[in-house]
């Protein structure tokens, strides 16, 4: 049997858009590791963002290792094509070890009548009632309810089989992690479609090791959770739940854990997830992708000069296409217009009033999140700048650097984990 690659029991997704603050984003994890709680770094960056800047994904792979050989750093590591699917993986293979396999596009879209009835008759333990550890209240699935969640959920899993499976023929079984996305959807799975969907994905003979289901509220980009907090940590918990038992049931790692997905900033849920954590004694992937590239941006303000005249153009650029760069994100962002600031307003701030809105700090009457979000998307406009934003990066690294690990440590990895 072959020896399979392992993620730690906590794992942080750090996206670095340029690929200049790895050792920035390593030096979090290094301080967690000072307070006894070790969080293997990921770095991840999926192909519309490479595509945006004009990277490739060796750049990522780079930076990683460059990073981890800076600052010795002698745990696991790994970089995750981010949102993959079929036609965009070969140009991650080579330089994955960790694949976000994105089948959100598929849910809904019925399954053939022969899969839905196979799949049935293969788990007749499914209809009846179901006790779950963990969970307060047993539940009765009737057949015809097994057969409407398999109709929804059965060409996702195949599709997420089937990419597996060539990830495999290009690297070989058990050289990469896999993680299967379905948070990009309408409603949250409910503890019943989570269990069929693990079993779904156990039969097409995936080693899942992370998954990501869609909860309750909006994952905004940048900002933090908007929704029923109560509400969402019933789910978690309950989601943490069928994990455990579909592990024991049908023979999934034991390291398979919940991915939380848009998950930096997220304040408001990292003690309901720090709780559950601790209570079931269980693992966690959490994907902070952008709040680095804003991170960046308020370095470059707080250093002054052309740090922050580049904040300000950048802003100007992103507020003069709005549509254009919102579009993509028109799920994870919610901008009011009415509250962006005009350019003129900006462009006479200073680096104190610049990175005041900025910066997420609910505290700060100055907090502007419309604006937050809006320079969240708008990287591109970075990008456009070519070897003027990355010279400025490297010209400003010491404030950057310091922004960006203070970030994540400090209001990432400190609430989740209590260090």
């Amino acid at each position: 049997m072959a020896k399979f690659l392992t993620l730690g029991k906590y794992s942080l997704g750090v996206g670095d858009r340029f690929a200049h603050q790895a050792k920035a984003q390593l030096q979090a994890c290094l301080l967690a590791a000072e307070r006894g709680t070790e969080v293997i770094p990921v770095w991840n960056k999926s192909n519309r963002e490479h595509i945006t800047i004009g990277s490739e994904p060796a750049s990522t792979r780079m930076a990683a290792d460059a990073a981890v050989q800076a600052l010795n750093w002698p745990k696991a590591y790994h970089v995750d094509a981010d949102h993959i699917r079929l036609e965009t993986v070969g140009r991650f293979i080579t330089h994955s070890d960790f694949f976000t396999i994105d089948v959100a596009d598929c849910i809904g879209k019925p399954a053939a009548n022969a899969d839905i009835k196979t799949f049935v008759e293969r788990h007749p333990e499914l209809v009846g009632r179901i006790a779950i550890p963990g969970i307060d209240q047993p539940f009765t699935i009737e057949r015809r309810q097994v057969e409407l969640i398999a109709a929804k959920y059965l060409l996702a899993t195949a599709e997420a089989g089937k990419l597996y499976r060539h990830i495999v023929e290009e690297k070989g079984e058990g050289k990469f992690i896999t993680e299967v996305s379905m948070d990009e959807t309408d409603q949250p799975q409910s503890p019943a479609e989570l269990l069929m969907i693990l079993v779904a994905l156990s039969d097409e003979r995936i080693p899942l090791q992370t998954i990501a289901p869609k909860f309750t509220g909006r994952f905004n980009k940048g900002v933090d959770y908007a929704g029923d907090v109560v509400q969402f940590e019933k789910e978690f918990n309950e989601d943490v739940a069928v994990i455990a038992f579909a592990i024991n049931r049908y023979g999934l790692p034991a390291t398979l854990k919940l991915s939380v997905h848009s998950g930096s900033d997220k304040f408001s849920i990292y003690g309901p997830m720090k709780r559950a954590l601790k209570r079931l004694d269980a693992g966690l992937h959490l994907k902070t992708a952008g709040t680095t590239w804003l991170e960046e941006l308020i370095g470059l303000a707080e250093a002054g000069g052309e740090g922050l005249k580049l904040g300000q153009e950048i802003y100007a650029g992103a507020l003069e296409h709005l549509d254009e760069l919102c579009a993509p994100y028109s799920a994870v962002i919610d901008i009011d217009r009415g509250r962006l600031p005009p350019v003129a307003a900006v462009n006479a701030w200073g680096s104190e009033q610049f990175v005041s809105a900025l910066r997420h700090d609910l505290t700060n009457k100055s907090f502007n999140p419309h604006l937050r979000q809006l320079l969240h998307v708008g990287y591109k406009i970075a990008a456009g700048m070519g070897e003027r934003y990355i010279s400025a990066l490297e010209t400003c690294e010491k404030s950057v650097a310091k922004n960006v690990t203070l970030n994540l440590y400090e209001r990432h990895l400190k609430p989740l984990f209590n260090l």
